[in-house]
C-alpha cells in the first residue's frame, strides 16, 4: 500500500514543477489553432456554417465528438469513482451505448434527415404539428443541461484543478468557464468537433499512460481483485459495513433487488436513458446531422462506440485502484473525516482519479493528466454550449421573434450561453452533497427521473404512425408530473449516511433509479397510445417522411435527400397547405435569402451519392463491433 500522508485534498501536494506548466501551455496553444483552423474552414457568419459545421464533417471527427461529448470530465471523475465505490458494473453505462448508437445512424438519422430538421424538437412539431411539444422539448433540454451536465463538468472539473493545485473550487470554475467559452461563442460547431478530435486524442494518451502506471503499482490486472478488496479506511463508522468493498465489485451484473446497479436496471432501465442521450439529445444528434453522408454518419457511430468501450480499463479500473492505493481518502465513510479529506461529509470516491494522477504521474506527466482533464472538461462544455444556444435560438427565439434575422439568431446563440453557465454555476453547492457524493449516481438518477418521457415519444413518434399530438403531448405531461414527484423527493430526503436508519418512502427506498426509469417509460406510452387511439389520427402529412415506416419511395433508409430551405425564418417558411411549419417541407426549392446558408447541399444526401462499397463497409464494421461488445459483456458478467 501507498502512503497515506496526502490523503486530504487540503494536505500537502507534490509540486507543481514547471514542466507541467509548459505542458499545459503548449496543449491550450494546439488546442486554440486547432479550433482557427477549423472556424476558418467554415463561415460561421451563417447559421448553418455556425449551428452544423457546413454539414461536411467526416466520420473520424464526429466519432471523436460523440465520444468527447460524452466523455467530459463529469464522467472522467464520476466513472472512476463510482468504479472506486461499487466496481465494475458501472462499466455498462458505456458498453450500453453501441447498441443506440448503431441504432441513431442506421434508424432515428434517415428519419430526422428525411424530414429535414436542424433541432429534435423541431421534429417533433413536424410529426405532430402546433407548437407546444416543441417549446417544452426543448425547454425541458435546457433545464437537463444544466441540471446533469453544465453544472456537473463544470464541478468535477474544479474539483480536479483543486485537488491539484490547490485553487479555490469557483476560482477554478471561473477560470475554466472563461477559456471553454471563449471558442464556443466564437467558432460554432466547426471549432468544436474538430477541437474534439484533438482533445480525444490528448485524454487517450493520458489516461493510457496513467493506467499503466496504476496496473503497475498493484501488481498487473491479475492483482487488482485482492488489492480492492482489502481497500477500507483506518476510520470506520462502528456496527456497520459500508466500509467494505461490494463483494460483487468485479461483476458486470448484479442482482435485480440487493445490487446497487441492479442487472435488470442496466439492461432495460438504461437502455431508456440511453436511447434519450444518444438518439433525441440535441448535442449527440447536431454531431451527426453535421456528416458529409449518412456512410460517415454510421462510421462516426462506429468510431464512437469502439471508443466506449475503453473507459472500462482506462478509468473505471483505474478507480479501483486509486480506492486500494489511498483508502483513508478515497474510501472514507466517517463524516467528520471525509469533510476533511475533501469538503463534503457523504463521501470522498469523487477524487480517486484525481488522487491518482497527483501521487503517481512524475513532473511534466502530471501537467498532461491536468491537460487531459481539462480537454475533456472544454470537449464537453463546448458541445453542450453550441447544442443549448442552437435549441433555444431555432426552437424558442423564433417562435417569441418570427421575424429575427441571421445576425439576431447568431447573437442570441452566444447569449444563451452565457445565461446557461451562470444557472449551471448557481446550482453546484446542491450537487455537491447530492446522491452519496457519487457525481455518476447523481448524473443518472437526475436523468431518470426527466428523459423516459422524452425516449417513448420519440419511439412512438417514429415506429407507430397512429401518434398523435395530443397523445404525445399528455404522455409528456404524465410523465413529466411523475418524475418531477421522484426528483423532489429524492432532493428532499436523501439517502441516509453510513450508519443511520432508512426511513424514506418505499419508492426511494425499494424502486432503483433505473428500473424506475423503465417504469416512467411504460407509463408514458400508456398515457400517450390510450390518448391517442381516442382521439383523431394524424394527418398524412405528418406521416409521409417522418416515420420509419413511410420514407419516400425513391429515398429508402439509407439514402435520404434533404430539403432545402431548413432554417429561412419562420416568417418565410409554409407548407403547401400554408400551416405555419407543421409537417415536411414538400417542395424543394430552396425558400431562402441569399447568404441564409443552405444546410443540406445539393445531392449531400441522395442515393446517387451513396457508395454501396462503404455502405456495406459500415454493415460489417457494425456486426464486427456488436461481437466485440456481446464478448467483453460476457466476459465480466
Amino acid at each position: 500500500m501507498a502512503d497515506n500522508s496526502t490523503d486530504g485534498a487540503s494536505g500537502p501536494q507534490p509540486p507543481f514543477h514547471v514542466a507541467d506548466v509548459v505542458v499545459i501551455v503548449v496543449y491550450f496553444a494546439l488546442n486554440v489553432a486547432v479550433g482557427i483552423w477549423a472556424s476558418c474552414r467554415v463561415s460561421t457568419d451563417t447559421v448553418s456554417g455556425y449551428f452544423l459545421a457546413g454539414r461536411n464533417v467526416a466520420w473520424w471527427p464526429i466519432g471523436a465528438s460523440l465520444f468527447a461529448s460524452s466523455e467530459g470530465s463529469g464522467l472522467f471523475i464520476g466513472l472512476a469513482g463510482a468504479g472506486a465505490a461499487g466496481g465494475l458494473a458501472v462499466a455498462g453505462f458505456e458498453w450500453n451505448a453501441t447498441y443506440v448508437l448503431l441504432a441513431l445512424a442506421w434508424v432515428f438519422l434517415p428519419v430526422y434527415i428525411s424530414s429535414g430538421v436542424v433541432t429534435v424538437p423541431e421534429y417533433l412539431q413536424r410529426r405532430f404539428g402546433g407548437q407546444r411539444i416543441r417549446v417544452y422539448l426543448s425547454v425541458l433540454s435546457l433545464l437537463l443541461s444544466v441540471f446533469t451536465k453544465i453544472s456537473t463538468d463544470l464541478y468535477s472539473g474544479a474539483l480536479f484543478v483543486q485537488i491539484c493545485l490547490g485553487w479555490n473550487l469557483y476560482l477554478s470554475t471561473v477560470l475554466m468557464l472563461a477559456v471553454t467559452a471563449l471558442y464556443t461563442i466564437a467558432g460554432g460547431l466547426a471549432a468544436v468537433i474538430y477541437t474534439d478530435a484533438l482533445q480525444t486524442l490528448i485524454m487517450l494518451i493520458g489516461a493510457v499512460i496513467l493506467a499503466i502506471k496504476a496496473f503497475n503499482q498493484i501488481g498487473g490486472y491479475h492483482q487488482l481483485e485482492a488489492t480492492y478488496m482489502k481497500a477500507t479506511p483506518a476510520k470506520v463508522v462502528p456496527n456497520t459495513t459500508c466500509h467494505l468493498p461490494r463483494p460483487d465489485a468485479m461483476h458486470l451484473f448484479r442482482d435485480p433487488v440487493a445490487g446497487d446497479l441492479p442487472w435488470t436496471g442496466m439492461t432495460f432501465g438504461l437502455t431508456v436513458l440511453a436511447t434519450w442521450y444518444w438518439c433525441t439529445d440535441q448535442v449527440i444528434v447536431q454531431r451527426s446531422l453535421s456528416a458529409k453522408d449518412l456512410n460517415h454518419a454510421k462510421g462516426g457511430s462506429i468510431f464512437a462506440s469502439y471508443l466506449k468501450m475503453l473507459p472500462m480499463v482506462l478509468i473505471i479500473m483505474p478507480g479501483m485502484i486509486s480506492r486500494a492505493l489511498y483508502p483513508d481518502a478515497v474510501g472514507c465513510v466517517e463524516p467528520a473525516e471525509c469533510l476533511r479529506v475533501c469538503g463534503s461529509e457523504v463521501g470522498c470516491s469523487n477524487v480517486a482519479y484525481p488522487k491518482l494522477v497527483m501521487e503517481l504521474m512524475p513532473r511534466g506527466l502530471r501537467g498532461l493528466m491536468i491537460a487531459v482533464m481539462m480537454a475533456a472538461l472544454m470537449s464537453s462544455l463546448t458541445s453542450i454550449f453550441n447544442s443549448s444556444s442552437t435549441l433555444f435560438t431555432m426552437d424558442i427565439w423564433r417562435r417569441l421573434r418570427a421575424g429575427a434575422g441571421e445576425r439576431e439568431l447568431l447573437l442570441v446563440g452566444r447569449v444563451v450561453t452565457v445565461v446557461l453557465v451562470a444557472a449551471s454555476v448557481v446550482w453546484i453547492p446542491i450537487l455537491q452533497s447530492s446522491s452519496s457524493g457519487q457525481l455518476f449516481v447523481y448524473i443518472q438518477s437526475v436523468t431518470s427521473f426527466l428523459a423516459p418521457p422524452i425516449t417513448a415519444v420519440f419511439t412512438l413518434a417514429i415506429f407507430w404512425r397512429r401518434t398523435n399530438e395530443q397523445g404525445a403531448f399528455w404522455g409528456l405531461m404524465v410523465g413529466l408530473a411523475v418524475g418531477l414527484t421522484r426528483m423532489i423527493l429524492e432532493f428532499a430526503q436523501p439517502p441516509p449516511r453510513c450508519g443511520l436508519p432508512d426511513s424514506r418512502p418505499a419508492i426511494l427506498r425499494d424502486v432503483h433509479y433505473l428500473h424506475f426509469a423503465a417504469l416512467l417509460c411504460l407509463l408514458t406510452v400508456a398515457v400517450a397510445v390510450g390518448v391517442s387511439l381516442l382521439t383523431a389520427p394524424p394527418e398524412d402529412s405528418q406521416i409521409k417522411n417522418l416515420t420509419w415506416w413511410t420514407l419516400s419511395g425513391h429515398c429508402p433508409p439509407g439514402a435520404i435527400s434533404v430539403p432545402n430551405g431548413i432554417l429561412e425564418n419562420t416568417s418565410t417558411r409554409r407548407t403547401t397547405d400554408g400551416a405555419e411549419g407543421g409537417g415536411p417541407l414538400r417542395s424543394p426549392a430552396p425558400m431562402v435569402q441569399a447568404g441564409s446558408g443552405d444546410l443540406s447541399p445539393p445531392n449531400r444526401w441522395s442515393p446517387a451519392s451513396e457508395s454501396a462499397f462503404w455502405a456495406r463497409v459500415c454493415n460489417l464494421s457494425a456486426l464486427l463491433l456488436l461481437c466485440v461488445n456481446v464478448f467483453f459483456y460476457a466476459y465480466f458478467a
